[in-house]
């Protein structure tokens, strides 16, 4: 259906692909993953609009391609007086009434030859997208999605989550030849990524998914594209299988780069040698000796390996504290309540002390962001501070917190950084080095901006942190070492999150909403309540298993045993294959 030949393409300030190719076929549920700011985006652009982009390089679409899309930053139109059911079937429905006025039209006029050929075009339109069925396709794709109680609803009354997951079956229901979707699991909660995932695992054409979610990209794809460093891999198979092979390729790697450090230390010691040698005796043959050996080292040195999909460097992030505080509370939250059209929590009590790590869980539109902003402002009665915390916050509404005119530089000037040479070398270690330091906020991508929140985060030495949804947009080595800098804080964090990975790994346990209050849930219980709904147990078993064994293989390879690595590498393969 598609195929790109040796793509190059570049901005003024960036350059992003590097004569990458890559083809998609029928039947591929493909995953598209890279490091944030790697071009994913705008590769699809491409995709979707080849005329727009001046790039080297063919792109070759099947002219009878269609393509259905999904944004990453879709709106919902609250004017529209529309149900679910209908904005759904809006191209059945606008179909479906244009061959009934033709039907009509019919009756009376005298032009039925041209009538005909209109009625036979409306016909075959509806046709093509199943029409006759697609009343009956619609309540299917809502039973899928476990969401048939929103079909008669205003969409209007959608919470974001939901309205993302009624835009998918929108687009999937008009059968397009080739569906893409821009992260279209930012900000669903567990039910609704999990009928996400039904909804994916149904569809019959072709999928391109950008996605950084780890429960999606286990669960949901046959193929993997993965661009880094303006260079593009393939990968026909799972996730989980690609990850292995990885692995495989890194332990290889790191072995011949062992070797060919020793083998360039070894060259080192001889062309000392023959400088020594050189000093006193003066004979050509000792002299063209030397140049023969800095040529050979030259020509090793240039061969050193280079892994742009293996050793993706993560960013330091790190969680310091000006002022550590004892065992103490940090939070009390007494009798909140909050209500806009609807009341949403009433009755919230609960506390935080100065070393817990907590988690607030709920479906979408129950209130949690609300509660986290309230507490951050500090300025409700039902919300209480202890006068020594000092608190940062995170916001999923990125333009709270960043400046979208300012540029990078800017934004760390402001923040209380007193050179630019200062805020260079600090985010240095958040992955924004050279010409990205000087573009304005407004031009970086989703996962940019996260990023950047969390750099200030760190940057203010808070001892209590309010995230929400962290994880959000951040490419799957940026939620590793978020939750490496989550582990090693020794403050106090409230953090909002539908990333199971980021909650099991790294909080101490859970307030859960449940019929508009929060009760305190222990990381056992809540896991318990997870797995029932979302994963088979056997699985998770197995995961765990195969978790460790990869801690074994970090472990061999930091010490150079190989063969380890490689009698651990054969236990995780099999350990795979339950999976």
């Amino acid at each position: 259906m598609i195929k790109v030949d040796n793509l190059s393409f570049s901005f003024p300030q960036k350059e992003l692909y590097n004569n990458i190719s890559f083809t998609l076929e029928e039947a591929q549920h493909c995953a598209f993953i890279g490091t944030s700011g790697s071009g994913k985006s705008t590769l699809i652009d491409i995709l979707m609009d080849p005329e727009r982009y001046m790039f080297e390089g063919r792109l070759e679409i099947d002219p009878t391609c269609t393509i259905g899309y999904v944004s990453q930053f879709s709106q919902l139109d609250k004017t529209k007086d529309t149900t679910v059911f209908e904005y759904i079937g809006e191209e059945f429905i606008k179909l479906q009434d244009e061959i009934t006025s033709i039907c009509t039209e019919m009756e009376t006029s005298s032009d039925i030859d041209s009538l005909l050929e209109k009625y036979q075009v409306a016909l075959d339109a509806f046709d093509s997208i199943g029409g006759d069925d697609f009343e009956s396709n619609i309540n299917k794709k809502l039973n899928l999605a476990n969401l048939m109680k929103l079909k008669d609803l205003r969409v209007s009354d959608l919470s974001g989550g939901e309205f993302k997951l009624i835009q998918v079956m929108k687009e999937m229901l008009s059968r397009p030849d080739l569906m893409i979707m821009d992260e279209p699991d930012v900000f669903l909660d567990f039910e609704n990524l999990n009928a996400l995932k039904n909804l994916i695992n149904s569809h019959k054409g072709i999928l391109l998914v950008v996605t950084h979610n780890r429960y999606l990209l286990n669960h949901c794809f046959n193929k993997i594209l993965h661009l880094e460093n303006m260079e593009i891999q393939e990968f026909d198979g799972r996730y989980i299988d690609y990850n292995f092979s990885l692995l495989q390729t890194k332990i290889e790697l790191q072995e011949l780069t062992v070797a060919e450090g020793e083998e360039i230390e070894r060259n080192e010691g001889i062309i000392d040698n023959l400088r020594h040698i050189a000093t006193y005796n003066s004979e050509a043959s000792r002299g063209r000796a030397l140049k023969a050996r800095v040529r050979f080292q030259e020509r090793l040195e240039a061969r050193r390996i280079k892994a742009p999909f293996v050793d993706i460097k993560q960013p330091n992030i790190s969680f310091g504290m000006d002022n550590e505080m004892e065992d103490t509370v940090v939070v009390t939250v007494n009798n909140y309540r909050v209500a806009f059209d609807e009341l949403l929590l009433d009755h919230v009590n609960f506390e935080i002390k100065s070393t817990d790590k907590v988690a607030i869980i709920g479906a979408n539109g129950t209130g949690k962001t609300t509660l986290l902003r309230d507490i951050f402002r500090n300025n409700h009665d039902s919300i209480e501070i202890n006068a020594d915390a000092k608190v940062a916050y995170l916001s999923q509404l990125q333009g709270e917190m960043l400046n979208d005119a300012n540029t990078i530089l800017e934004e760390f000037i402001d923040a209380g950084f007193k050179t630019y040479d200062e805020v260079r070398s600090y985010i240095s270690n958040y992955g924004f080095e050279g010409e990205i330091v000087n573009q304005k906020i407004a031009s970086l991508s989703g996962g940019e901006k996260n990023m950047l929140q969390l750099a200030k985060v760190a940057a203010s030495k808070a001892n209590l942190l309010l995230l929400d949804e962290p994880t959000s947009h951040l490419d799957t080595y940026t939620q590793l070492a978020l939750e490496k800098a989550i582990e090693e804080y020794k403050g106090a964090i409230l953090m909002i999150s539908h990333d199971f990975y980021s909650v099991v790994n790294g909080m101490d346990y859970v307030l859960i909403i449940d019929d508009k209050t929060i009760r305190k849930m222990s990381m056992r219980k809540f896991r318990q309540m997870i797995y029932a709904s979302h994963f088979d147990k056997d699985y998770l078993e197995t995961e765990q298993k195969k978790k460790s064994v990869e801690m074994k293989i970090e472990l061999a390879l930091k010490d150079t045993n190989f063969e380890l690595a490689k009698v651990l590498v054969d236990e995780l393969e099999e350990l795979i294959k339950l999976l």
